[in-house]
């Protein structure tokens, strides 16, 4: 249980936080003169499908994996019965990463500011970093999980499941 209220209260911070830097990114944008070379109709349109098709991909993650799929619930022990595999993960693999990226670019090219693609460079590098840093730590806890998961069956004859296992 107490899992949980970690994992919600750490989803309410990494979103609060969230909605500040969107707030700090958008002023950074009004700041900036506008780059006359994005100010067409190709880059708006561009512009325009980025910014759909990240928003698909951030918010079909966000469905599948759920609250504690989406906010590190695995960091608090809350894990999934699998990996997820079916869309938006059978596209890419870090959907939610990518499509945000992909709104933070598609903002930029519909202000037309060289600073918001300057500072999406950098969202996406630190993105990449968390990839890298996540993507191992899951990988670890699933595997340690199906082989726990088998000394359990061994020792019990069952699944912890089966016992209502919460770690």
């Amino acid at each position: 249980m107490m899992s949980y209220v970690g994992c919600y209260v750490l989803a309410a911070r990494i979103f609060f936080f969230s909605l500040y830097r969107d707030y700090a990114f958008q002023v950074a944008l009004d700041a900036q003169a506008e780059c006359k070379a994005l100010s067409n109709t190709v880059i708006k349109t561009l512009a325009v499908l980025l910014y759909f098709a990240g928003g698909i991909f951030v918010s079909s993650s966000m469905w599948v994996l759920g609250i504690t799929g989406t906010y590190l619930g695995d960091y608090f022990g809350i894990l999934m019965d699998k990996r997820v595999e079916g869309f938006p993960f059978n596209v890419m693999d870090n959907p939610m990463y990518m499509g945000s990226a992909m709104i933070f670019v598609a903002t930029s090219l519909w202000n037309a500011k060289l600073v918001g693609l300057q500072l999406s460079a950098v969202i996406w590098l630190v993105y990449r970093l968390a990839i890298i840093l996540e993507g191992s730590f899951t990988s670890y806890i699933y595997a340690h999980r199906d082989q726990d998961e088998a000394r359990f069956r061994k020792i019990l004859g069952s699944s912890r499941n089966d016992y209502n296992y919460d770690p």
